[in-house]
C-alpha cells in the first residue's frame, strides 16, 4: 500500500503504468480508528453478557440499552456533518467527539445501575455520531473520486484490526482475572486517550471543498433532501430496521450452544478478522461493479446469518459460518455506504449528505434493536431471527429496484 497527499494525478509506476495510492490522510486517521476501536470493542465485546449476567438486564431491557448503543449517535451525526462543512475544518469536530467517547470508557468505572449505564453508553455513541461523518468527509476529500471504495476499505481495514484486537485484550484480562471489568474500563480508556493523540498531532487539518465555499443551513438542507439522496435514503433506512445487532446475535449462538462466558469476546475477534481480511476487496469490488450493487449483496449474507443462527442446534462449525458471515456483510456495506453516498451530493455537502444516511441507519437499528429484543422476551431468539429474516428476505428485493443505475448519476462526477 502506497501513500499519496492530496487527490490528483498518479505519478508514472514504469512504462505506461501509473500506481494507484492511498493518501497519508487516509493512513493516519485508520491509525486513530485503530486504536479507537481497541478501545470501543474491548467495552462492546463484553457489554452483553455484563449487562444481562453482572447487571442481570432483562432482554427487553438489554434491547433499549442496545438500540441506544446503535441510535443515540443519529442526534448529532447531522451536527457533526454540518458543523465540518460549515467551517471547512472538520478535523476539530472529530477530536470532539473521539475526546466524549474516551471520557465515557474511564466513566463506566463508576457506572453500576441501569440509568447510570445508559447516560455513560450515551455519551460515548453522541461522541461517535459527532465525529463520524467529519471523519469520512477527510477521507472523501483527500481521495481521488475513482478510488473512494478502496480508500474506505483501507481505513476501515486499520480500524477493524483495532475491532479485533480490542476483544482479544477484554479476553486475556478476563482469562487472567475473571470479572475484572473495572481492568478492561481502564485500559479501554489509555487506548482511547492514545487515538485521540494520534488525531491532534498527527492528522493535518486538511481543509475540505466547503472551507472556500461556506455552506449554510438552507444549502445544506437542500442538499441533503434533494432527489440524488432519496431513493439511497430510503433503501439505508429500510435495510437499517432489518439489522439485528451484533450482541443480539452473539447472546443468540451463546444460549443455544453453551460455551463459557470468558470467550464471549473472542465472537467478536471471528468477525472482525473476517471483515479486516475483506475491507479492502470489497471495496475495489465496489469500485468496479457499482457500490449499490455491493451494498445490497452484503445484506444477503447478514440475512444467511440469521438463518445459521436460527437454527435449534449448532457447534463450532455453524458459530464459525455465523461469524465470517457477519464479517461479510460488515466488509459489503460499512464503507462502501459512506463511499458511495459521497459521490450523490456537493463536495461542499459531502460530510452533511454522509451524516444523513448515517442518521437514518442508526435510528432504523435503534428501533430495530427495541423490536428484536421484544420479540425476544416474547418469542426466543430462534422465532425472533426466522422473522428478520424473512423479512429481509422481502426487502432485499425492493432495495435492489430503489437503487438501480444509482451509481451512474454522481452529482460529483
Amino acid at each position: 500500500m502506497t501513500l499519496r497527499d492530496r487527490p490528483g494525478s498518479d505519478e508514472p509506476g514504469g512504462a505506461g503504468r501509473t500506481v494507484k495510492r492511498v493518501s497519508s490522510t487516509v493512513v493516519l486517521l485508520g491509525v486513530v480508528s485503530l486504536l479507537t476501536d481497541v478501545s470501543s470493542e474491548m467495552v462492546a465485546s463484553v457489554l452483553p453478557l455484563y449487562l444481562t449476567a453482572a447487571v442481570g438486564l432483562s432482554p427487553v431491557a438489554y434491547g433499549f440499552l442496545d438500540g441506544m448503543y446503535q441510535g443515540v449517535s443519529a442526534f448529532l451525526r447531522i451536527a457533526g456533518g454540518y458543523a465540518g462543512d460549515r467551517g471547512g475544518q472538520p478535523k476539530w469536530v472529530a477530536v470532539l467527539g473521539y475526546g466524549a467517547s474516551a471520557l465515557s470508557r474511564i466513566a463506566m468505572l463508576v457506572a453500576t445501575g441501569f440509568a447510570a449505564i445508559t447516560a455513560v453508553v450515551t455519551v460515548d455513541r453522541l461522541g461517535k455520531g459527532l465525529r463520524t461523518a467529519p471523519r469520512d468527509a477527510l477521507i472523501a476529500e483527500a481521495s481521488d473520486p475513482k478510488m473512494l471504495g478502496r480508500a474506505f476499505g483501507v481505513h476501515r481495514t486499520l480500524d477493524t484490526i483495532g475491532a479485533a484486537i480490542g476483544p482479544l485484550v477484554a479476553f486475556a484480562l478476563l482469562a487472567a482475572v475473571p470479572g475484572s471489568y473495572d481492568s478492561i474500563w481502564v485500559v479501554s480508556f489509555a487506548f482511547a486517550v492514545i487515538g485521540v493523540a494520534v488525531l491532534v498531532l498527527f492528522v493535518p487539518n486538511l481543509r475540505t471543498a466547503a472551507g472556500t465555499a461556506r455552506i449554510g443551513l438552507r444549502r445544506a438542507f437542500r442538499a441533503v433532501a434533494g432527489r440524488s439522496l432519496r431513493r439511497p435514503l430510503l433503501a439505508a433506512g429500510v435495510l437499517g430496521l432489518l439489522t439485528v445487532g451484533d450482541g443480539f446475535l452473539y447472546l443468540a449462538l451463546q444460549e443455544r450452544d453453551d460455551f463459557a462466558a470468558v470467550y464471549f469476546p473472542l465472537l467478536y475477534v471471528g468477525t472482525n478478522l473476517v471483515y479486516l481480511a475483506l475491507a479492502v476487496p470489497m471495496g475495489r469490488l465496489a469500485d468496479r461493479v457499482g457500490r449499490a450493487r455491493v451494498l445490497v449483496a452484503g445484506h444477503g449474507a447478514l440475512l444467511a446469518a440469521y438463518l445459521l443462527g436460527a437454527l435449534p442446534t449448532g457447534g463450532l462449525g455453524l458459530t464459525l459460518a455465523v461469524l465470517a458471515l457477519l464479517g461479510v456483510f460488515y466488509a459489503a456495506t460499512d464503507g462502501v455506504l459512506p463511499a458511495l453516498i459521497s459521490r450523490l451530493v456537493p463536495d461542499e455537502a459531502r460530510g452533511s449528505g454522509i451524516a444523513a444516511a448515517q442518521t437514518v441507519v442508526a435510528l432504523a437499528r435503534f428501533a430495530s434493536s427495541v423490536v428484536f429484543g421484544l420479540l425476544w422476551s416474547l418469542q426466543g431468539p430462534a422465532w425472533s431471527l426466522l422473522l428478520f429474516a424473512g423479512l429481509l428476505l422481502l426487502a432485499v428485493p425492493g432495495v435492489a429496484w430503489l437503487l438501480r443505475g444509482i451509481d451512474s448519476t454522481e452529482v460529483n462526477a
